[in-house]
């Protein structure tokens, strides 16, 4: 869930409750953005810093397809308000005729990840068929979904999978990670443990190895669970997704949206 914002607001207005936004599941084009009047943008920012402090810094405002309604960007979190800075939106924008979820369009090309610029280097890496088709997945060998979605992916074909060992749900995790990285075959070693429940061998646990940067990627790039999943066109999707899901997103990836 994406809850850090919604958290900030809370504080800063007094409120009960708001609703939250969940990271886009696929990638679409994002709505066009509309010039926005300098004195509006003036008059917004004013009174929000006036009348809610502690709301964190407004990174840019846009207009929306809805009269009188602006986009407020922090960082990649989006609220809605109106041009006297009177009233805040926590929400998503549908635009009824094509079905289109305005709101997550945005936030995907906000949260967009370059594969290109990903370590490869420091995830496991295995394919099925040709491996012509590429996702990373950061995942916890503690995480009962991520299981389930290696199950899945052995469904796949031609597809490359590098696996980012991010443990972040205990101790235990973190060492299953290392051992399972420092496993003469650490493909073997992951894929027996996640599908077939064969533990790691602790002894080989003491080698280099890229966990600690994986958290840090994690961290950067705002994978708060596992697994999550990132596609070749930098569109990303958080939990598990059964066979035929992963195979529609793959073919919209290689289609170009």
């Amino acid at each position: 869930m994406r809850r850090p914002l919604a958290a900030a607001l809370l504080a800063a207005a007094g409120l009960l409750a708001a609703a939250s936004l969940m990271p886009p599941p696929a990638h679409a084009q994002a709505q066009a953005a509309a010039a926005v009047d300098p004195e509006v943008d003036k008059r917004i920012r004013k009174v929000l810093a006036e009348r809610l402090p502690n709301l964190p810094r407004i990174d840019e405002i846009r207009a929306t397809p809805i009269a009188g309604l602006y986009e407020l960007r922090i960082g990649s979190d989006l609220v809605y308000g109106d041009a006297s800075g009177q009233y805040l939106v926590q929400g998503q924008i549908i635009e009824t005729a094509n079905r289109r979820n305005l709101t997550e369009e945005r936030i995907n090309k906000l949260t967009a990840i370059d594969f290109a610029s990903l370590p490869l280097k420091d995830a496991i890496v295995w394919k099925t068929g040709t491996g012509k088709r590429r996702i990373a997945v950061f995942s916890d060998p503690n995480c009962g979904y991520c299981k389930r979605f290696e199950a899945e992916l052995s469904k796949a074909k031609d597809l490359t999978v590098y696996t980012f060992l991010m443990p972040i749900l205990s101790e235990d995790s973190a060492a299953k990670s290392k051992a399972i990285w420092c496993a003469k075959d650490s493909t073997a070693s992951w894929r027996g443990w996640m599908l077939d429940g064969m533990n790691p061998a602790k002894a080989a646990a003491d080698c280099a190895n890229p966990i600690e940067r994986n958290l840090e990627l994690g961290r950067k790039l705002k994978v708060n669970g596992t697994p999550a999943i990132v596609f070749e066109d930098g569109s990303r999707v958080p939990g598990m997704v059964p066979a035929a899901e992963l195979e529609r997103r793959l073919a919209e990836v290689a289609k170009g949206g």
